[in-house]
């Protein structure tokens, strides 16, 4: 849990799903002024309702969700006398971001990757509701006594996994300049400081290129080196870096060392997940308005090399169009 400014970014939290129990079925019997001894007329519960996750795209965070660790759907009514079934209950709703990932806390399964605004999972089923006395008459028993009982829903613990879903994701050790840079190209508001860690939650923002086209640009909180461990803020962030489609190592240019820097970096996503390198990749080199000479610099792999600088605006236009150019052929 991380806050900014009074808002409190959760992206992982266990809550306890049951759907909704069955009613039961009703005994009863028919009391009719021509039907001397009356039949059987007892009406069926109605089902219990379901627990049903799905997708608001205004929400950005898990935060309302982890002030309830469990939720219940409504029961089913019981079956009454007159052939008369019972209400279902009401499934219950539980907005949750896109980008969402479901697993069940038992099984540690994947239930679900919730991404789009029609994606819905049913995490908890209702029970059914039991029979009434009505469907136990026979012709050698046509006064039964008995009904079914309603069925328990389903009771289950899960895990929500926040993923932010990004086009860019900002990569960078603290103070690398990922905070300016996604402030200047977009109209985000992150924190900026000349102290580490001033970035604790993912920022995203809307990034334009000419007059139709843009992107979203994350800017990943800042890793040190063993995050992948869980040092610092630690594996908890990379996570976010998932979902992004080209990754933008930023490298001041201030560094003793900037190639040590890119490798550290590198090192720190292969051994989180190396398929995080196998996305399109670039460098840019940060703060470049504070040297008198851009440096020549060989990069491992030879990466495009976009020397910036976020305050002076220098070498923005074309690491923007470079970006579009990238997500429009993606």
């Amino acid at each position: 849990m991380s806050t900014d400014g009074g808002f409190v970014f959760i992206d992982y939290v266990r809550i306890i799903v049951q759907g909704g129990r069955g009613g039961n079925g009703a005994v009863a019997f028919r009391r009719e002024k021509f039907v001397p001894k009356g039949g059987p007329s007892g009406g069926d519960g109605g089902n219990g309702g379901d627990v049903i996750l799905t997708v608001n795209p205004q929400l950005h965070t898990l935060q309302d969700i982890r002030y309830n660790k469990q939720y219940n759907a409504e029961s089913g009514r019981h079956g009454e006398g007159s052939m008369k079934n019972g209400r279902g209950g009401h499934s219950l709703y539980i907005e949750v971001p896109a980008g969402t990932v479901v697993k069940d806390m038992e099984s540690e399964d994947v239930l679900a990757d919730l991404q789009l605004i029609t994606d819905t999972i049913t995490v908890a089923k209702g029970g059914h509701g039991g029979r009434g006395n009505s469907h136990f008459s026979t012709s050698t028993h046509q006064t039964p006594r008995h009904a079914e009982e309603g069925r328990l829903g389903e009771y289950r613990t899960i895990s929500l996994e926040l993923k932010v879903l990004a086009d860019v994701g900002l990569v960078g050790f603290p103070n690398a300049g990922k905070s300016t840079l996604l402030s200047v190209v977009s109209r985000a508001k992150p924190k900026v400081a000349d102290y580490p860690f001033t970035t604790l939650v993912p920022n995203l923002g809307i990034v334009k290129s000419g007059d139709y086209t843009s992107f979203v640009m994350a800017d990943i909180p800042g890793l040190i080196e063993g995050a992948h461990a869980g040092k610092g803020l630690g594996d908890r962030f990379l996570r976010h870096v998932e979902r992004t489609k080209i990754l933008l190592f930023l490298v001041d240019v201030n560094d003793p060392d900037p190639v040590d820097v890119y490798n550290k970096l590198v090192y720190e996503l292969d051994h989180y997940d190396p398929q995080l390198l196998k996305k399109p990749r670039a460098v840019v080199l940060t703060k470049i308005d504070s040297v008198v000479k851009i440096p020549k610099l060989k990069f491992p792999g030879k990466p495009t090399v976009f020397p910036i600088s976020s305050l002076s605006k220098i070498g923005l236009d074309a690491l923007v169009n470079h970006l579009a150019k990238i997500i429009a052929v993606d």
